[in-house]
């Protein structure tokens, strides 16, 4: 990867990319003191609506409202088009895997993944060896990171496959930017993107053989971090928000209760990760899950989404081998490449990361959201040492990579208008068949030269439009 970065909005000339012109032109004529109106009226309508996350560990509190950029991230339709092919690719791939993984191992049994690496992991589920699930499908719902090298290339993060979080910001930073300025949306022609919620509902349905399967959304509660985008999404689709306790087991199958009495519930559309899922299978301690659900689930009376045991699929230390899936399984070059990653679990590439470490990104394996993880050029020699040490006694738990080049994006800082490192997460939704909305989640590091772009870690978000050519 080169090591420059690719301005979204700007030709290396200066000039405007032809998809951001008519937004440039606007910009221009719109006088500052009505932008920075717009923008505190965004936070206002953020905040009464209760557009938050919950921070963790934070002493000034935990309810934070993500910072939302009017400065929209623009893609054009050919250029979206490849995104979204590769995206379904990768997703039908590991889609696969998890099938080939909880059955027959082929791709194990070829050598192309050491048995080891996913048989010993931490996602790997024994519980779902040998269960067929309907459609041969695991992750219904999927989110891919996507970040550009400085000539432009797409290339993959990471694939997110558990309980993928971030579309209700997705669909309400698009309300809020046509609320705020429904004169853009006039003036050129925008893909919607209102649409995912039905095509959630219609891909849940159809993870069921039923004909008009009972659908709930399950969350861990009100303190989660993500509970606004629960309660957003079971609003959006119609369907019942339930917590562990509103729901029980009887003669294996899953009720929830209702003021008119229990009521079976077919699919589960489950934002909670699988040791909190059922006490009597995984962690006992748990009081968010359901006893019993589990033998419910063998039974084949509920479907789950997503399926237990997809953490394997994500995990980073898998990551590495999913270009080779895709040939693997689908015969076809991959569309979207991998960032190049050293697994700290090989003696040889160890060796090579510890040598390199002021140079390198190291992640845990099994992290998220920013945490866990150096950046080491942003980091202190006392910290890159520090860090060493957990390397050395763990090497197996991270893998390495080149410090990204994450694609820059004009944004509102304090100072006016300036660059900020982006990326993107695409939503991909597999049922009868696999779609995507076109657009996703953009967020952007707000700290300058911060290549950190989660909202755990200070980060904001944009809307992300797909423009016709």
């Amino acid at each position: 990867m080169t090591r420059t970065f690719y301005d979204e909005m700007h030709l290396p000339d200066g000039a405007c990319r032809p998809h951001y012109q008519a937004f440039s032109r606007w910009l221009q004529d719109t006088p500052k003191d009505l932008l920075d109106q717009r923008r505190r009226e965004a936070d206002l309508l953020f905040h009464r609506a209760g557009i938050t996350f919950t921070l963790y560990g934070d002493a000034q509190g935990t309810e934070r409202l993500i910072p939302f950029d009017i400065i929209p991230r623009s893609i054009p339709a050919s250029e979206w088009r490849i995104v979204e092919r590769g995206c379904i690719q990768r997703v039908q791939a590991l889609n696969m895997f998890l099938a080939d993984l909880y059955h027959d191992q082929r791709i194990i049994k070829a050598g192309l993944i050491p048995a080891e690496q996913v048989l010993t992991n931490e996602g790997y589920q024994m519980a779902m060896q040998g269960l067929n699930l309907h459609r041969d499908l695991y992750a219904h719902i999927a989110g891919v990171d996507l970040v550009r090298d400085g000539d432009g290339t797409y290339y993959v993060l990471e694939d997110n496959l558990r309980t993928p979080s971030g579309v209700s910001y997705m669909l309400e930073d698009r309300k809020m930017m046509m609320r705020l300025f429904p004169e853009l949306f006039a003036n050129q022609r925008i893909a919607p993107i209102d649409h995912y919620p039905s095509l959630l509902l219609d891909t849940l349905k159809g993870s069921s053989p039923l004909d008009n399967p009972t659908v709930v959304v399950l969350t861990p509660g009100r303190f989660n971090s993500a509970y606004f985008e629960h309660a957003f999404l079971a609003r959006e689709m119609g369907v019942e928000l339930v917590e562990g306790a509103d729901l029980f087991v009887r003669d294996d199958k899953l009720f929830m209760r209702t003021t008119a009495g229990a009521k079976q519930v077919d699919v589960v559309y489950r934002r909670l990760d699988d040791a909190f899922l059922d006490p009597l299978a995984f962690n006992p301690d748990s009081m968010l899950g359901v006893p019993g659900l589990l033998s419910t689930y063998r039974s084949g009376n509920v479907v789950l989404a997503n399926a237990i045991g997809t953490g394997v699929a994500d995990d980073k230390s898998i990551y590495p081998y999913v270009t080779e899936m895709i040939r693997f399984y689908l015969d076809e070059e991959p569309i979207l490449k991998n960032v190049p990653t050293w697994q700290c679990r090989k003696p040889n590439e160890l060796s090579h990361v510890l040598a390199n470490l002021k140079d390198l990104v190291v992640k845990e394996t099994q992290g998220s959201g920013g945490y866990g993880m150096l950046v080491g050029p942003a980091a202190s020699n006392a910290e890159i040492e520090a860090f060493r040490l957990r390397l050395i006694a763990k090497p197996d738990a991270y893998i390495a990579q080149p410090t990204l080049c994450l694609s820059t994006c004009p944004t509102f800082v304090e100072n006016g208008i300036a660059p900020r490192h982006i990326d993107l997460r695409p939503f991909v939704l597999s049922g009868k068949e696999t779609r995507i909305v076109p657009g996703g989640l953009t967020r952007v590091a707000l700290r300058e030269g911060s290549l950190v772009v989660n909202s755990s870690q200070g980060g904001g978000t944009k809307d992300t439009w797909v423009v016709e050519d």
